[in-house]
């Protein structure tokens, strides 16, 4: 079953893309692309808090211009149906480096080590296989101690532990104490000091230029952030091809940021950018952020055999009042938001570019989740992984490359967002009632002969409007059994031989 869709010059028009731009064709490389042929270069820029609906080139109707996220899809592939295996940060974030569902580890909240030792990651395999690994970003997966990390000694446990070679950025989100700036395992200025909670009026408390107070480094700031791990993104792009020892050896990026998370604080040009609010100025900013690693790619040569995928940890924290006072749906035309089991939580824009492999301005509605990834990058680089690593991981290659295949990449996919939710084909079941997450209803405990459950029909009912769980009990008897069986099992990969 192929199920990419074409609509080429239709879409180019939608996110206002001319012809000419996409006759350029990618820039030359010639030589000075220096990546071992079969391998490209990866990078795999991570928003935080991004809904389905912010991007232009996933809603037409969104208040915010983002034109280098609408290149990347104009050069490649939108997945209209991918999914995070979470609907909050850490998991989510679990999920991707390990290719596990992150309900099957112990999640740690107080910035202890999740990833456990001895885990394959991306990083760890791309490294086996050559590659320059380096992050940059809110890496929110923990250090070997938590919050009472010795900030004199090395930080065990984080990126360089999991398969990074670099690494520069943040511990956990820009609201969350203590704020300081990790290199590679060493904290670059510990937070002796101390900084007051902080609130925007006129919005809710967990929106606009919100943080916690607590323990801040010396002269850290907050709008600093997001311009400084794109200035540093670049840097590793450009440091890696000046370096001659990189020669036969491809780079992986991963640049996680902390935008559009709170704080909101667009800074400069961006302030009053959009047309929907302070958030909205922020996604533009983190659209700039990403023009600014694609033009790094560029100058370095590196387009033409770069894979670049883009795509958001999580939904949005926007409300409904949010959407009448801008006009603006952060999830598109979903329901729910960050932390929710309905589509706002976890359904997720997606967009792969890979010159000369992935077909420009095409789509493809085949169910994903960032679990997929680790199988994907093993199929890229020719490796396959151990029987102990990538327990959910689907490769969704073909799906990229827009090849033929007879049935869906995945049997069925696990998202815990507060409830359990499986979905497998048009079909999709939360164990539970209400939201599960952010929005209300939280959680409604069923009356005598009400439905226990949700079930929707994406295909007729992407809106998630009609719950239909007493219809069709056969359907929820089957899903519900094969949840047991993937939590049982430990895995919903067939075991790899």
């Amino acid at each position: 079953m192929n199920k990419l869709k074409q609509t080429r010059r239709g879409f180019l028009r939608a996110v206002g893309v001319g012809a000419a731009a996409l006759a350029m064709g990618p820039r030359a490389s010639g030589a000075a692309d220096r990546t071992r042929a079969g391998k490209p270069n990866i990078v795999f820029i991570f928003a935080d808090d991004m809904g389905f609906g912010d991007p232009k080139c996933f809603n037409g109707e969104s208040k915010i211009s983002t034109p280098n996220i609408d290149r990347l899809a104009a050069g490649g592939i939108r997945f209209l149906d991918a999914h995070a295996p979470a609907s909050v940060c850490v998991p989510s974030r679990y999920g991707l480096m390990t290719g596990r569902y992150p309900f099957r580890t112990a999640i740690k909240w107080n910035n202890d080590r999740v990833i456990e030792k001895g885990r394959m990651t991306l990083a760890s395999l791309l490294k086996k296989n050559g590659y320059h690994t380096g992050a940059v970003g809110k890496w929110h997966l923990g250090f070997e101690g938590g919050k009472k990390v010795d900030y004199s000694k090395p930080m065990r446990g984080g990126p360089t532990d999991c398969g990074f070679d670099y690494y520069f950025g943040i511990p956990a989100s820009l609201d969350i104490p203590p704020y300081y700036y990790v290199e590679n395992d060493r904290c670059v200025s510990p937070p002796t000091e101390r900084i007051e909670s902080n609130y925007t009026k006129g919005v809710s408390r967990i929106q606009g230029a919100f943080w916690r107070g607590g323990g801040v480094a010396r002269g850290f700031k907050h709008d600093e952030v997001l311009p400084k791990f794109a200035r540093k993104a670049v840097s590793f792009i450009e440091s890696h091809q000046a370096d001659a020892k990189n020669k036969d050896r491809p780079l992986f990026l991963y640049l996680p940021l902390a935008a559009p998370h709170t704080p909101w604080m667009p800074t400069g040009k961006f302030a009053g950018s959009s047309k929907a609010g302070m958030y909205g100025d922020f996604v533009s900013q983190v659209d700039d952020a990403v023009g600014r690693v694609l033009a790094a790619l560029d100058r370095c040569k590196l387009t033409d055999n770069t894979l670049v995928i883009f795509t958001s940890d999580n939904g949005p924290v926007w409300y409904a009042v949010d959407v009448k006072k801008y006009g603006h749906s952060s999830v598109g035309r979903l329901r729910g938001m960050k932390g929710d089991a309905w589509e706002g939580g976890h359904h997720m824009p997606f967009v792969a570019k890979w010159p000369g492999k992935i077909k420009p301005a095409t789509s493809s509605d085949e169910v994903i989740c960032f679990t997929d990834m680790l199988a994907t990058f093993a199929a890229i680089v020719g490796d396959k992984l151990p029987a102990n690593a990538g327990e959910d991981s689907y490769n969704i290659l073909p799906a990229m490359l827009g090849e033929k295949y007879d049935k869906p990449i995945r049997q069925a996919t696990v998202t815990k967002a507060g409830f359990f939710t499986i979905r497998q084909g048009k079909w999709k079941l939360i164990l539970g009632r209400g939201s599960g997450g952010f929005s209300a209803p939280r959680r409604i405990k069923p009356k005598q002969g009400e439905p226990k459950g949700q079930l929707y029909d994406m295909k007729t009912d992407p809106g998630e409007t009609t719950n239909v769980y007493k219809d069709h009990p056969g359907i929820v008897e089957r899903l519900t059994k094969l949840l047991d069986k993937y939590k049982k099992d430990g895995r919903s990969v067939s075991p790899r031989r």
